[in-house]
């Protein structure tokens, strides 16, 4: 029954496997907010992994799979103080922050917590831009590393993120620089740091022209190399979306097809499917996921794709040039590709529709 996701779980071991040896010596933390399935979770963990975990339930399902709580670090630099305090009573010992109202809570709840500054960083070039909401200032994270310490803290290092779906390798050049800057301020006071967390960010392949895993991994080595020199501290990388969209593929149907005024304009195809059933990531053509059906290679023409609700805002590409066959109809399938990362997690029952479902093949299965 549709729609549905369907996840490879070999796809996703072959993504970790291909970050881990463009980032040797790299701890590689899985963003479990990307997909947060208890099979991939399980996978990953049998792998190695890491994980970058951001709330009370990611804590708690990581732990419920066996993940030792030395490879949990809770990155939300937000917390309710009772979340802080449950996750130290549950082994977690590292935790973000770039507040001083939060490190407050941190060394309250937290006591001799290892604490990570998470750093503002230019996002230009990323698809889904996270620089308003979180990070400080390289100056403000010195100040707050060093009332860290004053707390009976262990500041342990810095941490940025250049966006989600980062185009551009050149942002991590950007990125290191400011990092270097709050690390060379650190040293000043005698508190080198001891780990740098580049983020995640690893563009996945959605369609042509986007720069693949090589190219970013030596952009981001290069950018760490030139800025901090000899004095590189260990590097942690956190990768959500490349390790498990391109496992991902969501099974739709079609609903309808039709053509409003004129006549002659693009034909709208309604899938059972939308923004509030997980594609949220396509407000703004931000992630144009690749879709395909039946008789891709017979006539197509130009479509607008929409959801199913009764929001006028479901509507997922409109600007963006998609093109279907032309025989396309109702009750015919579509395949939405690159679909693992932020879909399942996205989905709600908006207008009694069933939140979408999952089914995992591959290895373990």
């Amino acid at each position: 029954m549709t729609p549905c996701l369907v996840i490879d779980l070999g796809a996703v071991a072959d993504a970790y496997r291909r970050v881990a040896r463009c980032f040797p010596g790299v701890r590689v933390h899985y963003s479990v907010k990307a997909n947060p399935a208890p099979e991939i979770v399980s996978c990953l963990q049998r792998l190695g992994a890491s994980f970058d975990v951001t709330s009370r339930s990611e804590i708690g399902l990581c732990l419920r799979l066996g993940v030792p709580p030395a490879r949990l670090a809770y990155g939300s630099t937000v917390k309710k103080a009772a979340d802080i305090a449950w996750s130290w009573c549950r082994g977690i010992r590292t935790f973000a922050f770039d507040s001083l109202p939060e490190l407050e809570k941190i060394a309250r709840h937290a006591p001799g917590a290892a604490v990570v500054a998470r750093l503002a960083v230019d996002n230009a070039g990323a698809a889904w831009p996270l620089d308003r909401k979180f990070g400080c200032a390289p100056e403000a994270a010195v100040d707050l590393l060093r009332h860290a310490a004053a707390a009976g803290l262990r500041p342990r290092g810095l941490s940025f993120h250049a966006g989600s779906q980062q185009t551009d390798p050149a942002s991590w050049d950007r990125a290191a620089a400011v990092a270097a800057r709050a690390a060379e301020g650190l040293a000043a006071l005698g508190l080198p740091i001891e780990s740098l967390n580049v983020g995640g960010g690893l563009p996945v392949q959605y369609h042509d022209g986007i720069p693949g895993l090589e190219e970013c991994a030596r952009a981001i080595r290069s950018a760490v190399s030139r800025h901090f020199g000899a004095a590189a501290p260990a590097l942690e990388i956190e990768p959500g979306r490349y390790l498990v969209a391109a496992a991902g593929v969501i099974e739709s149907e079609v609903v309808l097809v039709t053509r409003k005024s004129p006549p002659a304009g693009r034909r709208w195809v309604f899938l059972d499917i939308g923004r509030f059933g997980g594609l949220a990531e396509t407000e703004g053509d931000a992630i144009r996921y690749p879709i395909t059906a039946r008789g891709m290679d017979e006539p197509s023409g130009p479509v607008v794709l929409a959801g199913p609700t009764c929001d006028s805002a479901d509507i997922l590409y409109e600007s963006a040039e998609y093109r279907l066959p032309l025989g396309l109809a109702a009750g015919d399938r579509v395949r939405i590709r690159y679909a693992g990362a932020y879909t399942s997690v996205y989905a709600s029952r908006f207008n009694g529709f069933p939140a979408l479902r999952s089914h995992f093949i591959g290895p373990g299965r």
